[in-house]
Parts: C-alpha cells; sequence; structure tokens
C-alpha cells in the first residue's frame, strides 16, 4: 500500500492507520524485549562460561595479545582474570535486564557493555590473524575475526539500551 492509499484509508475510517499504528507498538514492544533481555540473556550466559577451565583457555590468547589485557593477565592469571571477566559480564547483564524497571540500573548496565564490547573490539586489531585477500582487505579470520565481529551488533544493543534508559530517566523527571 503506498503512503496516498494509507492517507486515503485513513480518511476514509482510519482502519488502516490504527492497525499500522497497533502493530507498531507491537513490534516496539519485541524490539524491547529482544535488545535489552537478548543483551542481558547473552552478557550473563558469556560470563558464566568464563568460569570454566575452556572458556579462560580459549580467551587467553586475546588477553596476551591486547596491550590493555595483558597486565591484568600477568597480576591474575589465567582463570583469575577470567574470574573476574565473569563477573563483570554477570553483573553487567544484571544491570541491562533491570533497566526497564530501574533505568539508572540499566543505564549503568549499558554503559559497562558498552565498555566491555569496545574493549572486545580490540582484539580484532591486537590478535594476530588478519589475512590480506582480494584487493588488500583484510579478511575476518575464522578463529578471531569471525568470533569477534558479532561484538559490532552486541554494541549497538548496548548504546539503544543506554538511550533507552536515558530516555526512561528524562521522562521521570
Amino acid at each position: 500500500m503506498t503512503s496516498y492509499e494509507v492517507i486515503q484509508s485513513s480518511e476514509a475510517g482510519g482502519e488502516t492507520l490504527q492497525a499500522s499504528r497497533a502493530l507498531a507498538r507491537v513490534v516496539q514492544g519485541v524490539e524491547h524485549l529482544l535488545m535489552r533481555y537478548g543483551l542481558a540473556l547473552i552478557l550473563f550466559w558469556i560470563g558464566a562460561m568464563k568460569f570454566t577451565a575452556y572458556e579462560a583457555n580459549g580467551i587467553r590468547g586475546l588477553e596476551a595479545n591486547s596491550p590493555f589485557m595483558r597486565p591484568f593477565l600477568a597480576a591474575l592469571g589465567t582463570q583469575g582474570l577470567s574470574n573476574f571477566i565473569g563477573v563483570v559480564e554477570i553483573v553487567t547483564a544484571l544491570l541491562v535486564a533491570g533497566g526497564t524497571f530501574w533505568p539508572r540500573a540499566g543505564l549503568a548496565g549499558s554503559a559497562l557493555a558498552t565498555g566491555t564490547f569496545l574493549t572486545t573490539l580490540t582484539f580484532l586489531f591486537t590478535t594476530p590473524g588478519w589475512e590480506s585477500s582480494l584487493g588488500g582487505f583484510p579478511a575476518l579470520s575464522a578463529g578471531v575475526g569471525q568470533f569477534l565481529i558479532k561484538d559490532v551488533v552486541l554494541l549497538g544493543a548496548a548504546v539503544y539500551t543506554a538511550r533507552e534508559s536515558l530516555a526512561a530517566l528524562q521522562h521521570r523527571t
């Protein structure tokens, strides 16, 4: 249906306009659920995995090659740093999830999530494994690059939930 047809329909009774507004509200509700609670679920799950030796050893190479993380790895050891990251990710998940009811908590969680994903995205540049591809554009390595590039979308979700929490805080004042 074209914009013109929607306008004509709204003038003729408004059923189409009302239906589209109702659909927009449903989509907005689904969007909220997926962004906030999907982000919280991913952070919680990945955070819980950090307490396993499998995950601690799996991220060790990323930490060892990162100028930012290397000192923490030296100070805490492989499992100690992984446990610390796990606690941060679980706390972040709980704060993000609570943002629907407590916008300040949601804002804090979203800020922590933003920091988390900005940090992990630096691993794309500090971890060996970039390969030259056609035309010189760097290919994402199967082991690291493809694993980390999803954090761009998760970063977007964290920024979205931060905006949502800020809007809720402004609405309350």
